[in-house]
C-alpha cells in the first residue's frame, strides 16, 4: 500500500470564473502549475487530478499528468476526491485545491510529514497568523479557533475570536495588523489544504450534514459537528488562490516578478 496520495479537484464550471483550471499563467495552464508543484512533494506517492470535464482531462494528459473523470453531479471538491479515493490504494489523501499555482511543495510536505508521524489522527489542515486587519472582517477569509493542542474548535467567515468590545473600532484597511486591536497570536487564518486518513475520508458522506455547515458554507464543519477532530498545523505560508480574473492578474504578476529575480 502507498502512503500518501495528492488529489487535485478541478471542475470547469465556476460561477465566478468559468474554465479556471485551464487559464494560462506565464504561458501554462493553471492546473499544470499546481500539478507540477504537487509532484515536487517528497512524501507523495501519487498525484492525480479529479475532474468533471474532458477538456481538463485532455490538458492534464497533454503534459503527461495523471487525471481521472468523476461524476458531473458532485456539489463539492471533497465529493469529487472521495470518488477517486475509493480506487486509490493509499493510507492518506491530501486535498490540494486546483487554484493554488503558487503553493510551496514544502508546505504540502509538512502536512504529509505530520500525518505520517501521527497515524491515529483522522483529519488535518493548516492555519497561518493573521497578517492584515482587513482579513479579520473579510467573509471570504476563513478564520479558525483551536484548543491548546491545536485541534480545531470552529471555523467561521465571521471575525473570531471577537473582542468583547466589538469590532466597530477595527479599521477595514490593508494596514499591517495592529496588535493593540487584534493580536496575531490570537487570530488564525485557515489555509484550505486538507489531509485525511483514507478510511475516514470515505466515511464523510455518511456523516449527518450540519446546520453550521449550511450557514457558513464550510464543509469542514460537518466533521466537527459530528464529534470528530481536525488537527491544525501552524505555518507562515500565505495562500494566494485564484478565484477571480483579478486574482489571476495578481498571481501572474507575482510569478513573473519571481522569475525575473531568479
Amino acid at each position: 500500500m502507498n502512503q500518501v496520495a495528492i488529489v487535485i479537484p478541478a471542475r470547469y464550471g465556476s460561477t465566478r470564473f468559468e474554465g479556471k483550471p485551464l487559464v494560462r499563467i506565464c504561458g501554462r495552464p493553471m492546473i499544470q502549475l499546481v500539478y507540477e508543484k504537487a509532484t515536487m512533494v517528497k512524501r507523495a506517492d501519487i498525484v492525480v487530478v479529479a475532474t468533471d470535464d474532458e477538456r481538463i482531462l485532455e490538458t492534464v494528459k497533454g503534459f503527461h499528468g495523471n487525471a481521472v473523470m468523476t461524476s458531473p453531479f458532485h456539489k463539492t471538491g471533497s465529493d469529487r476526491i472521495i470518488e477517486v479515493a475509493k480506487d486509490l490504494d493509499c493510507r492518506w489523501i491530501i486535498n490540494l485545491q486546483g487554484d493554488e499555482p503558487m503553493i510551496e511543495p514544502e508546505v504540502i510536505d509538512l502536512l504529509a510529514q505530520k500525518m505520517l508521524e501521527a497515524p491515529e489522527e483522522r483529519g488535518w489542515s493548516l492555519m497561518r497568523p493573521l497578517s492584515e486587519i482587513s482579513e479579520f472582517t473579510n467573509p471570504n477569509v476563513v478564520k479558525v479557533v483551536t484548543d491548546h493542542m491545536d485541534y480545531a474548535l470552529y471555523f467561521s467567515r465571521a471575525p473570531i475570536p471577537c473582542p468583547k468590545t466589538g469590532i466597530s473600532q477595527i479599521p477595514n484597511s490593508s494596514k499591517t495588523c495592529d496588535k493593540n486591536l487584534i493580536s496575531t497570536e490570537n487570530v488564525w487564518i485557515h489555509v484550505g489544504i486538507y489531509g485525511y486518513r483514507n478510511d475516514f475520508l470515505l466515511s464523510i458522506p455518511d456523516l449527518k450534514p450540519s446546520l453550521l455547515e449550511k450557514i457558513e458554507g464550510l464543509e469542514q464543519l460537518r466533521i466537527l459537528a459530528n464529534g470528530y477532530k481536525i488537527k491544525m498545523i501552524r505555518t507562515k505560508y500565505r495562500s494566494i488562490g485564484v478565484d477571480t480574473p483579478e486574482d489571476l492578474r495578481l498571481v501572474e504578476r507575482l510569478m513573473r516578478q519571481k522569475q525575473e529575480s531568479t
